[in-house]
């Protein structure tokens, strides 16, 4: 595969990404679906240990076809936790902020709604996507947890600038596959309220309290609080020591 292109700067809006992220997001759920069908289908190892290995190895080839399809786009992507994550570290003020939220994660729920609804129209045994298997509150504890540990993994590598594409996109998709394995009983190990969303418009339950805590406001929360820790804890020593000085003397 070729070195992934250099994405443009995150801290400011960039209209055509609208675009990307809607066709993204389409694509991302359609691919997902497709691995499970031709796990359980054509090669036929539904219900054998071997049936996760492949899954996990097929869904790491997608990973760097996306990876590599959103450094191209300059940006775009299919989660709105990723865009999420990344306008908050990118410090790119209030436009930024507004344009993420209103006009980013739209698209890409959009894109995710008709993905869903293009791969149930050409393959109607597709099924109805992941569902919540315990309460609303323990779902949004491991759904929050989940996306924690995959946003610290994914900005902390942001923040060192690995110039690696091929390690970069190794590590965090090994690392997502990981905790989508350890989460899916659960939740299903979605982490993205896009495609979460999708096929729960699918099923008509999309406006229900549960798919709401579980899979939109944890995931928010935990993706914000990831980014503030990462922040914290990659902070220069010098800008720490700063920042206390301040602090003490406003206190005197």
């Amino acid at each position: 595969m070729a070195p992934a292109p250099t994405p443009s700067p995150s801290g400011r809006v960039r209209p055509w990404l609208v675009v990307g992220d809607l066709v993204l997001s389409a694509m991302w759920v359609c691919v997902g679906a497709l691995v499970k069908l031709a796990v359980y289908g054509p090669l036929g190892l539904g219900g054998r240990p071997e049936a996760e290995a492949v899954k996990v190895a097929l869904s790491v080839v997608y990973m760097f076809v996306f990876a590599w399809l959103e450094a191209a786009s300059g940006g775009a992507s299919y989660n709105p936790l990723t865009i999420l994550a990344a306008a908050v570290a990118s410090h790119g003020g209030p436009a930024v902020y507004l344009f993420t939220a209103f006009v980013r994660i739209p698209a890409q729920v959009i894109g995710a709604i008709l993905g869903v609804q293009l791969i149930r129209l050409t393959f109607p045994n597709v099924g109805k996507g992941a569902r919540l298997s315990v309460g609303a509150h323990h779902g949004a504890l491991a759904e929050g947890l989940a996306t924690f540990m995959v946003v610290m993994v994914s900005v902390t590598l942001k923040k060192k600038e690995m110039k690696s594409f091929f390690m970069k996109t190794w590590i965090t998709s090994i690392w997502k596959n990981t905790i989508h394995i350890l989460s899916s009983d659960i939740t299903g190990g979605i982490m993205n309220p896009a495609s979460a969303f999708a096929w729960a418009y699918a099923r008509r339950d999309h406006t229900t309290f549960d798919h709401l805590l579980v899979y939109w406001l944890a995931p928010l929360q935990a993706t914000l609080l990831g980014v503030w820790v990462v922040t914290f804890l990659t902070k220069p020593k010098k800008i720490k020591e700063q920042e206390a000085d301040g602090n003490k003397t406003k206190k005197a």
